[in-house]
């Protein structure tokens, strides 16, 4: 008997910077970030396919999740980087197989990360986005997904703070109220994305 069809998770997350907006760094919650980072990889791999663009603070999460698994993860990880960024990248990108390098956009950071997100959110058909703490970038990748995306359910975690808890504020009658309350990721997860125990 065939199991559950395998689901294609995109995720959206970065750790505020206090040095940027304050009005991201001021609602963050940093515990919370990890947290939902965390149970969303665990949920999600290595069963269904997890997508990101490789934030420096979220890849490192994933990675500690994806080794404990012990399971081949190499059809279900893909991480989209900017070739603006090779220089800085994290050694923790050399744990996965599918790391997908976008063109430069000579000395613009802005539209470097703008060709890399295109590609990323036009890839494949995408099941769902989850978007959790992060900062402008989070809210750009939200508008884009929804954009290429259409078909697709979006929840910004608005517990975890920053640009999730001000997609969330944007219409909060249009996401589950258990967004902005519920912080047991594990079964919010479960339940937003149809994901078995």
């Amino acid at each position: 008997m065939a199991g559950p069809a395998m689901k294609r998770i995109f995720l959206s997350a970065s750790v505020p910077d206090p040095k940027r907006d304050p009005k991201y760094f001021d609602t963050a919650d940093h515990i919370a970030i990890r947290d939902a980072v965390r149970a969303l990889a665990m949920l999600v791999l290595p069963e269904h396919v997890l997508v990101w663009g490789g934030h420096p603070a979220i890849t490192p999460m994933i990675r500690v999740i994806a080794q404990s698994l012990e399971a081949p993860l190499q059809d279900h990880v893909w991480l989209y980087q900017s070739d603006f960024f090779r220089d800085q990248a994290p050694p923790d990108n050399k744990a996965f197989e599918h790391v997908v390098w976008t063109p430069r956009v000579d000395g613009d950071r802005q539209r470097s990360l703008e060709v890399m997100r295109e590609r990323m959110l036009t890839s494949e058909p995408f099941d769902a986005g989850v978007f959790i703490g992060g900062m402008e970038g989070v809210e750009e990748e939200f508008d884009l997904f929804r954009k290429h995306q259409p078909a697709a359910s979006v929840f910004p975690v608005a517990s975890t703070g920053g640009a999730a808890l001000l997609l969330f504020n944007r219409q909060p009658e249009s996401f589950p109220r258990e967004l902005l309350e519920e912080q047991a990721y594990l079964l919010l997860f479960r339940r937003l994305l149809d994901l078995p125990s």
